[in-house]
């Protein structure tokens, strides 16, 4: 891999490490597209590019959360009853996920990432956060019910779950910005690991992979996202517990608005214009 790619993908650890210890998501919605764009550019199938950036991407996520988790524990932001339930569900759907998307086309992946991301921004922008904390709701068959569709969206698009764990944690079960985004992250664990296997599992018999490849995940890229992702989850993390939980949530609403348009090919178009 070229050395300026590597600097790319050196400089994207270093944005979703932040992010991924701010807002509790794994930095998928960020990785995701800019690993498609090194993977096409160097020749790959898109149809190809895209799984391999979706299982590469959840390899990251894993010791990116881990990084984070350390830094919110710390703080007792984590309610670790929910995020360990709810992450053996998120898990196991994950890796059913997993399966699907190494069977669906690419170009339908990256449609789905994009409107079902637009659509939870607008559905953030709509609600108003407040920092006052309410009893959240310990019904475990509505955690469950949560929990099991999260993950299997989770494997299909290849992402830590954060940008759809986070709103459900806010809106359904009454968490505050701040705990959903540190609880959001332990879940993480759980939900990663289901979707490696996954990816790990049905990449073996794939063909056309690049070198240095276990199943689907392209350890290269994992190397170099992963070498600055886990320092900057720390760092994330701290400045999580200084912002007030609207702030919190409108950083959220924007990065998912970015990103959204981006995979919808929005900003191609944009270009394109002019």
């Amino acid at each position: 891999m070229p050395a300026v790619l590597i600097l790319i993908l050196l400089g994207t650890g270093i944005a979703i490490g932040f992010i991924s210890g701010l807002l509790g998501i794994g930095g998928g919605i960020i990785m995701t597209p800019v690993q498609y764009w090194i993977y096409t550019s160097q020749g790959i199938s898109p149809d190809l590019a895209i799984v391999i950036s979706f299982a590469t991407s959840l390899a990251v996520i894993f010791p990116t959360a881990a990084s984070g988790v350390i830094q919110h524990h710390r703080h007792g932001s984590i309610n670790w009853k929910a995020a360990s339930f709810m992450g053996i569900f998120t898990a196991f759907g994950s890796f059913i996920g997993a399966g699907i998307a190494t069977r669906l086309p690419g170009e339908v992946l990256r449609i789905s990432f994009g409107i079902l991301t637009l659509i939870i921004a607008i559905r953030m922008l709509t609600v108003k956060i407040s920092d006052t904390e309410y009893p959240i709701r310990e019904n475990r068959w509505l955690w469950l019910a949560v929990a099991l569709p999260i993950g299997l969206i989770t494997g299909i698009l290849g992402i830590g779950g954060g940008v759809l764990v986070v709103p459900v944690l806010v809106l359904v079960l009454r968490f505050r910005m701040a705990n959903a985004a540190a609880t959001s992250l332990g879940m993480m664990l759980f939900t990663s690991i289901g979707g490696i296997i996954g990816y790990v599992f049905n990449g073996f018999q794939a063909t056309g992979l690049p070198e240095y490849t276990i199943g689907y995940i392209y350890w290269p890229a994992w190397i170099a996202l992963s070498a600055t992702s886990i320092i900057m989850a720390q760092a994330g993390a701290i400045v999580a517990h200084k912002l007030q939980g609207k702030y919190l949530n409108y950083i959220f609403i924007a990065l998912l608005l970015v990103i959204s348009l981006d995979m919808l090919g929005f900003f191609s178009w944009l270009t394109s214009r002019f």
